[in-house]
Protein backbone atom coordinates (compact mmCIF):
# COMPACT_ATOMS: atom_id res chain seq x y z
CA UNK A 1 0.00 0.00 0.00
CA UNK A 2 1.23 3.48 -0.88
CA UNK A 3 -0.23 6.76 0.31
CA UNK A 4 0.08 10.39 -0.79
CA UNK A 5 -1.18 13.64 0.66
CA UNK A 6 -3.13 15.81 -1.75
CA UNK A 7 -3.00 19.58 -1.25
CA UNK A 8 -5.22 22.28 -2.72
CA UNK A 9 -3.44 25.65 -2.61
CA UNK A 10 -1.19 24.49 0.27
CA UNK A 11 -4.16 23.18 2.33
CA UNK A 12 -4.29 19.45 2.99
CA UNK A 13 -7.35 18.34 1.01
CA UNK A 14 -7.09 14.57 1.35
CA UNK A 15 -5.25 11.34 0.72
CA UNK A 16 -4.73 9.23 -2.38
CA UNK A 17 -4.11 5.59 -1.52
CA UNK A 18 -2.96 2.81 -3.81
CA UNK A 19 -4.31 -0.21 -1.97
CA UNK A 20 -3.29 -2.81 -4.53
CA UNK A 21 -0.65 -2.09 -7.20
CA UNK A 22 -2.38 -0.95 -10.42
CA UNK A 23 -5.72 -2.41 -9.24
CA UNK A 24 -7.42 -0.47 -6.48
CA UNK A 25 -7.19 3.18 -5.44
CA UNK A 26 -9.11 5.45 -3.13
CA UNK A 27 -9.26 9.15 -2.45
CA UNK A 28 -10.48 10.41 0.91
CA UNK A 29 -10.94 14.03 1.89
CA UNK A 30 -9.10 15.06 5.05
CA UNK A 31 -11.18 15.45 8.19
CA UNK A 32 -12.28 19.06 8.46
CA UNK A 33 -11.35 20.05 4.90
CA UNK A 34 -13.75 22.80 3.84
CA UNK A 35 -12.12 24.08 0.67
CA UNK A 36 -13.25 23.55 -2.90
CA UNK A 37 -13.27 20.03 -4.36
CA UNK A 38 -10.03 18.97 -6.01
CA UNK A 39 -12.16 17.89 -8.96
CA UNK A 40 -15.76 18.53 -9.93
CA UNK A 41 -16.12 14.75 -10.27
CA UNK A 42 -15.23 14.34 -6.57
CA UNK A 43 -17.39 16.74 -4.52
CA UNK A 44 -16.33 17.40 -0.92
CA UNK A 45 -19.65 16.12 0.48
CA UNK A 46 -18.70 12.49 -0.15
CA UNK A 47 -15.99 11.21 2.17
CA UNK A 48 -14.33 8.47 0.08
CA UNK A 49 -14.04 7.67 -3.61
CA UNK A 50 -12.89 4.25 -4.84
CA UNK A 51 -11.44 3.35 -8.23
CA UNK A 52 -10.52 0.07 -9.95
CA UNK A 53 -8.04 1.90 -12.19
CA UNK A 54 -5.84 4.92 -11.61
CA UNK A 55 -8.24 7.82 -10.91
CA UNK A 56 -8.85 9.91 -14.06
CA UNK A 57 -8.35 13.26 -12.31
CA UNK A 58 -4.87 12.28 -11.09
CA UNK A 59 -4.04 10.64 -14.43
CA UNK A 60 -4.73 14.01 -16.05
CA UNK A 61 -1.98 15.60 -13.95
CA UNK A 62 0.70 13.34 -15.45
CA UNK A 63 2.95 14.38 -18.34
CA UNK A 64 2.63 12.76 -21.74
CA UNK A 65 4.90 11.92 -24.64
CA UNK A 66 8.50 13.08 -24.42
CA UNK A 67 8.10 14.50 -20.90
CA UNK A 68 6.67 11.21 -19.61
CA UNK A 69 9.53 9.29 -21.21
CA UNK A 70 12.07 11.61 -19.61
CA UNK A 71 10.41 11.25 -16.19
CA UNK A 72 10.42 7.46 -16.43
CA UNK A 73 14.05 7.35 -17.53
CA UNK A 74 15.33 9.92 -15.01
CA UNK A 75 13.67 8.29 -11.99
CA UNK A 76 13.85 4.69 -13.29
CA UNK A 77 10.10 4.20 -12.98
CA UNK A 78 7.90 1.49 -14.41
CA UNK A 79 5.89 2.89 -17.33
CA UNK A 80 2.71 1.45 -15.74
CA UNK A 81 3.41 2.87 -12.26
CA UNK A 82 1.09 5.86 -12.45
CA UNK A 83 1.16 6.39 -8.68
CA UNK A 84 4.98 6.48 -8.68
CA UNK A 85 4.98 8.93 -11.57
CA UNK A 86 2.46 11.16 -9.80
CA UNK A 87 4.45 11.44 -6.59
CA UNK A 88 7.61 12.24 -8.58
CA UNK A 89 5.99 15.24 -10.29
CA UNK A 90 3.52 15.97 -7.48
CA UNK A 91 5.14 19.20 -6.35
CA UNK A 92 5.10 20.62 -9.87
CA UNK A 93 1.66 19.91 -11.29
CA UNK A 94 -0.42 22.26 -13.40
CA UNK A 95 -3.06 24.03 -11.33
CA UNK A 96 -3.73 24.30 -7.61
CA UNK A 97 -3.26 20.64 -6.65
CA UNK A 98 0.04 19.23 -5.40
CA UNK A 99 0.87 15.72 -4.19
CA UNK A 100 3.39 14.50 -1.64
CA UNK A 101 4.07 10.84 -0.89
CA UNK A 102 3.68 9.74 2.71
CA UNK A 103 6.65 7.51 3.65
Amino acid sequence: MRKAEVFFQQDLAGYLIEQDYERHYSFTYAFGYEGPPISLTMPVGKVEYEFDTFPPFFDGLLPEGYLLGALIKQHKLDRNDRFGQLVQIGGDTVGAVTIKEVP
